[in-house]
């Protein structure tokens, strides 16, 4: 069976860097929308050519475009034995959309990891990663309005999975591999052991 995983959690919670790592761990790949967004731009591909002036307007893509790159990326044959999905869903018809498209597929996810952290260690790790990496785009006051539209937009999927009965919360403000252990164990946990 698969094992398809979806990282959740605010901005700035450790999702990509855990997914990377269990991505790793396991053998499988690490399915971010962006990067897909970003490489069918690249590419030139029929739905990077749709995608490309909406993103260039900085408007969000239709969940529809971004549902077919999905669909495309895990019929590829390093994704048969699962994914892990970084950023996506976002929204409850985004999680409807990819419930259809792994069942089309004859999956179904096996776990939701929520990466917790409390808004202020949030708000401390990102205003650092900018002046890190030398960007602008994350001031106290932009992380707290992306941390708003996390609250409204995305967080209400937590009770949508919980009532899947997929859903693991993992307490993400601790050390990174501390994280990664409890990651690997509710994973190890949500297959039924049947992971190595």
């Amino acid at each position: 069976m698969p094992v398809d995983v979806v990282f959740f959690g605010p901005p700035g919670s450790g999702k990509g860097t855990q997914a990377s790592r269990l991505a790793s761990t396991l053998g499988i790949p690490q399915v971010s929308t962006g990067d897909l967004l970003r490489a069918n731009v690249a590419r030139g591909t029929e739905l990077g050519m749709i995608a490309k002036p909406i993103m260039e307007s900085g408007a969000l893509v239709p969940d529809d475009l971004v549902t077919r790159m999905l669909k495309e990326r895990i019929v590829q044959p390093d994704a048969a034995g699962g994914a892990l999905f970084d950023g996506y869903p976002r929204t409850v018809p985004q999680a409807e959309a990819l419930d259809r498209l792994l069942e089309e597929e004859g999956r179904s996810l096996t776990a939701v990891l929520f990466i917790d952290v409390p808004d202020a260690p949030i708000v401390e790790r990102l205003v650092k990663r900018a002046m890190l990496e030398g960007r602008a785009d994350d001031t106290p006051e932009t992380v707290a309005a992306r941390l708003k539209v996390y609250r409204e937009k995305t967080e209400p999927l937590a009770e949508l999975y919980r009532t899947h009965g997929v859903f693991h919360r993992i307490d993400g403000d601790r050390p990174v591999e501390a994280v990664a252990e409890d990651v690997l164990a509710a994973v190890k946990k949500a297959s039924g052991g049947k992971l190595a």
